[in-house]
């Protein structure tokens, strides 16, 4: 089995995960604003879920940007490991071609 990422598909993730933790807090409070024509319908336990949701929204928000976030460093994290790996593949390959003694190899065919 061969495992083959291209150079740019982690920098693509973090880009795009990035842009979902920009939205998400708008994207709540258009949800709370949404509801507002909901205000007043609820009783008993509904409406007291409903009113917890709505003074929660900013402390919801930030939870969930937390935990983007954490999967942003994740994402940054694995990336720098990538890159790291690649150039040290590179410079040991570069340092044992250099040490390879070529003239003594025999490429000669024997039948």
């Amino acid at each position: 089995m061969r495992f083959d990422m291209g150079s740019d598909a982690l920098p693509t993730l973090m880009n795009r995960t990035q842009g979902a933790h920009d939205d998400l807090g708008s994207l709540i409070h258009q949800l709370i604003a949404a509801a507002e024509p909901l205000e007043g319908k609820f009783n008993g336990s509904a409406k007291a879920a409903f009113d917890r949701f709505k003074v929660r929204g900013d402390q919801i928000t930030a939870d969930l940007n937390s935990a983007v976030a954490s999967i942003l460093g994740g994402q940054r994290g694995m990336h720098v490991s990538f890159v790291e790996g690649d150039q040290g593949m590179a410079d040991n390959s570069r340092g044992s071609e250099g040490a390879a003694n070529f003239d003594g190899a025999s490429f000669r065919i024997r039948a």
